[in-house]
């Protein structure tokens, strides 16, 4: 089988997951004057769609190593699809709120295949670098996302947002019809497991967007319900105790904060260029593809450069460059955007080096037979960090607005606030090789360490 393809067919069906994920964002006020709808009616269709996403991504990840990657992948990719064709042609907004949850359903479905297929199908020699593109795609996309739908939105109709996903999906049935191989594993699927782990993640998720404590209860709940069931499951879902193995917790910290600190930094830069500079929302898109261009391109070096100086040293290296990035642009901010650009430009490398190494440690610390549940993992990461960072960081941008300060005033406190994150990161990542509790000796056989 020809792995550069099959490579292609999975970062494509990423592709058109990360893409909408950002998409709906430039076309709020479309949305509202097209369906007489509320301002929270509109923040709904947008997030109910990460909201599913991130809630059903570990048992659908269950689900393609219990029943084959492939098949599930093309299940996915047509639910997926269907769901973007339901929303462009909506009528009201309630079938686009159905919609987009129906295209959070086929998501989660497809993105943790797409990392699964690769970690599972690819040998040592050449797992890094393949990670390294699919990490690019997951980090950079979003952005790419954004812009291409900026653009539609300015030259064509708010509808065209939901053609680009559709392409994407055609390009990628094709391919995965020859060119992803199937795998499956025969062991019972934990039901309750991932019932308890849906209501945790869409509980605490949900908090994170709307600040509410009901969802917080709820979540936490479920979240220590699911830990208690899963330490005496004799097949669980997701063992927890492998959170006690160095690498697999290193890896979940680093990109649970890397992408806490991407997400806040890029919900405040969009408004910066907005309200600071004055620029149009298609300008303001495109000032931010240097930051998603050079996360991209380091996410393909980076495992070259484990290859030569070690994963744990390149993370470091990445989170060094993102913090550098963030005191540049703390400093030079009243200086306009060539004197931001240098700190975009650290930032997103230094985010790039940083991910494929800690996606390589999630998804290594489960065997062969588990990595849609090990992709699933590395995912649910993501979005932990992606709707924290928004959360944190934008609220001190808007809290220092709503105080009377200005813009830039709480732009720095954000900026800073980033700084002092991934100094404790970076601090965690060095920590002695000692620190910590051994992982278990049945962990460290179901891992090969």
């Amino acid at each position: 089988m020809n792995r550069t393809k099959t490579l292609v067919a999975v970062c494509v069906a990423l592709m058109a997951v990360i893409s909408s994920v950002t998409g709906l964002n430039v076309a709020q006020p479309h949305l509202a004057a097209e369906f007489g709808a509320s301002q929270g009616t509109v923040l709904w269709i947008i997030n109910v769609y990460v909201l599913t996403l991130s809630a059903l991504l570990l048992p659908l990840g269950a689900v393609g190593d219990r029943w084959g990657r492939k098949p599930v992948l093309l299940a996915g990719l047509l639910v997926f699809g269907a769901s973007n064709v339901i929303a462009g042609l909506a009528s009201s907004a309630e079938v686009l709120l159905a919609a987009r949850v129906l295209g959070g359903i086929g998501a989660a479905t497809i993105m943790p295949v797409t990392l699964a297929v690769i970690t599972s199908s690819f040998p040592a020699t050449e797992r890094s670098r393949a990670i390294g593109v699919w990490t690019g795609v997951a980090g950079g996309g979003g952005l790419l996302g954004m812009f291409l739908s900026a653009l539609l939105v300015d030259v064509a109709d708010w509808r065209f947002l939901f053609v680009l996903p559709v392409v994407l999906v055609v390009v990628a049935l094709v391919m995965a019809l020859t060119a992803v191989p199937d795998s499956r594993e025969a062991r019972p699927f934990d039901v309750v497991g991932s019932l308890t782990s849906v209501v945790a993640v869409a509980g605490l998720i949900h908090f994170l967007h709307e600040r509410d404590v009901p969802s917080l209860l709820v979540g936490a709940g479920a979240a220590i319900a699911f830990v208690a069931w899963e330490l005496r499951h004799p097949a669980p879902l997701l063992d927890v105790r492998l959170f006690r193995e160095r690498r697999l917790a290193t890896g979940s910290v680093v990109l649970l904060v890397v992408f806490g600190v991407q997400a806040g930094v890029s919900i405040v830069l969009y408004p910066f260029f907005q309200t600071v500079l004055g620029w149009s929302g298609l300008v303001s898109t495109v000032a931010l593809l240097p930051m998603a261009g050079l996360m991209m391109v380091a996410s393909g070096l980076a495992p070259r450069l484990a290859e030569r100086i070690g994963a744990r040293a390149t993370m470091a290296t990445g989170i060094v460059l993102g913090g550098l990035g963030l005191v540049f642009m703390a400093v030079f901010v009243d200086a306009g955007y060539l004197t931001v650009l240098p700190g975009m430009i650290a930032m997103g490398a230094g985010m790039g080096l940083s991910m494929p190494p800690a996606t390589e440690a999630i998804t290594s610390a489960l065997p062969r037979e588990r990595q849609g549940v090990a992709s699933a993992l590395n995912d649910v990461t993501r979005e932990f960090g992606t709707a924290l960072g928004v959360a944190s960081l934008g609220a001190m941008v808007a809290g220092a607005v709503d105080t009377g300060e200005s813009f830039v005033e709480g732009w720095r406190t954000a900026m800073w606030t980033g700084v002092a994150v991934m100094a404790v990161l970076l601090t965690y990542v060095l920590r002695p090789r000692g620190a910590g509790r051994p992982a278990s000796a049945g962990a460290r056989r179901r891992t090969g360490s």
